[in-house]
């Protein structure tokens, strides 16, 4: 062989990205993480989302800010996605079976036990997007700089696409401490932060330990057990929340009132949708046990039902309207966490569901949003309409077979909901709420942004829930 040629770099053909773009062949050609240190890491990844979903998850009902709320519904669903990303490449690198289970270190227990028992939203905050956050990503951003990027390209992948959702969630973080968590707060937090630091220390010191840690890591606010809050709560922005004053069904669905005011009902009931995430919650929270599809796949539903939320704020805000006259209940997500078991909780949502794939459901609701003249409004429904029918699937994958077959499942949720059907009347008698007729000032409010004289009749709207709830069963039935 010729000594220059010899001597001459590899090159790819005329000069083509090698190794399909991943990598260079220097970059390639380092040994990286063996398959055994490759699992062993992956397994602490996953073990740190799944504890992250936990602990936003058991958060969602009690805390009463509201972009809390849909940030902690999206924080968790993101968090589910990766555990289940994980655990099917560690699926792929000889693991039968997997392990997953297993806690890598006592101290990281200790660790994401203390930040779930966190007191107040302060210290959830900090612990979650200062703490946990961070030092997840610091250990994937190890992982891309010690593994071979072409023979672990798989790990590779998930763990860029992982890195990217937590920038966005460390940058919403970043801004709710900033807006929240003052010095005085963050002073009083420091033994306990410096806890978490030592937690994170150990873990990271070597492989898990037969029993206990080398440091004494004194729990500090999981020294008692952490105790799930079912009771939803909102914050000051949500007035008379025991308010079911205005049947916002019995509008929608009534031919005598046209398609423009009725977007108004329909934005109201997307807003009012945040308390399926805050009864969702307490479902995934209390139902141990399932395999890990269950809880994505519940998340997923939790999360679009934020969303929903929010696109009913949004559509409010974009008419000009201040949709805190709007009186929003929690009395569904209340009462269902508080006098129903999770598989009872879980019938209603699926009675529901199916009653919504009906054509008084949700495509009328798309075809009141594309009459209405109001472009977003038909986008909303037509994304809300799409999500309940996967919402009505993964129904049917999780939740009736668990009863048996549909019919009885549909009975069921029927049940479960007429257990609950109205204590309209109780909560006036005890002074919760006089059922105020809150219609009136949102329409009139639309009416000066439209630039139109409101409707005598539509404006005269008065129909509460006095012996109803909020569901098409009687429309379905009469359609």
């Amino acid at each position: 062989m010729n000594s220059a040629t010899a001597s001459q770099p590899y090159q790819s053909y005329r000069g083509l990205p090698p190794l399909a773009g991943l990598a260079t062949h220097a970059e390639a050609a380092r040994p990286g993480l063996s398959v055994e240190a490759c699992v062993a890491r992956l397994k602490r990844y996953h073990y740190a989302f799944v504890r992250l979903h936990e602990i936003l998850t058991a958060r969602i009902t009690a805390e009463p800010i509201y972009e809390l709320k849909t940030g902690f519904s999206h924080h968790s669903y993101l968090c589910a996605e990766h555990v289940a990303a994980i655990r099917d490449r560690v699926a792929e690198m000889r693991e039968p079976p997997l392990g997953l289970e297993a806690v890598p270190h006592p101290a990281l227990q200790v660790f994401f036990d203390e930040i779930l028992a966190a007191p107040t939203a302060a210290e959830l905050l900090v612990g979650v997007y200062e703490k946990a956050l961070p030092a997840l990503d610091r250990e994937l951003q190890r992982h891309l700089i010690d593994t071979n990027p072409l023979a672990d390209a798989p790990s590779v992948r998930l763990i860029r696409f992982a890195r990217f959702e937590l920038a966005d969630m460390l940058a919403f973080g970043k801004q709710c401490i900033a807006s929240l968590v003052d010095e005085p707060a963050r002073r009083a937090m420091q033994p306990w932060l410096q806890l978490l630091d030592a937690c994170l220390t150990e873990s990271e010191a070597g492989a898990a330990l037969a029993s206990g840690s080398r440091r004494n890591l004194e729990r500090q606010h999981s020294a008692k057990p952490y105790v799930y809050d079912p009771v939803p709560k909102r914050d000051e922005r949500w007035q008379d929340s025991w308010n079911q004053g205005v049947n916002a069904e019995s509008f929608i669905y009534n031919p005598e009132y046209p398609p423009q005011p009725k977007t108004l009902m329909m934005l109201y009931k997307r807003l009012r949708e945040i308390d399926v995430p805050e009864m969702m919650a307490s479902i995934i929270h209390e139902t141990k046990g399932k395999p890990w599809n269950y809880y994505r796949d519940m998340s997923r539903q939790l999360w679009d039902e934020a969303r929903h939320a929010m696109m009913g704020e949004v559509g409010f805000v974009a008419l000009g309207i201040d949709w805190k006259q709007a009186r929003i209940t929690h009395n569904w997500s209340l009462r269902l966490n508080t006098e129903c078991t999770p598989l009872e909780r879980h019938a209603v949502l699926y009675f529901i569901e199916q009653g919504l794939m009906t054509r008084t459901g949700k495509r009328y609701e798309w075809e009141l949003g594309v009459e209405s003249g109001n472009p977003l409004m038909a986008t909303i429904q037509d994304y809300d309409w799409a999500d309940e029918v996967l919402h009505a699937q993964l129904g049917r994958e999780w939740y009736i077979p668990q009863i048996g077959e549909w019919k009885k499942a549909l009975d069921y949720g029927d049940k479960c909901w007429s257990k609950i059907l109205s204590n309209w009347q109780e909560v006036r008698d005890r002074g919760l709420t006089q059922h105020e007729n809150w219609w009136p000032a949102i329409y009139r409010q639309a009416c000066r942004n439209w630039g139109i004289e409101p409707d005598p009749k539509v404006l005269a709207f008065s129909e509460s829930y006095e012996g109803q709830r909020a569901d098409l069963k009687t429309v379905a039935s009469s359609a």
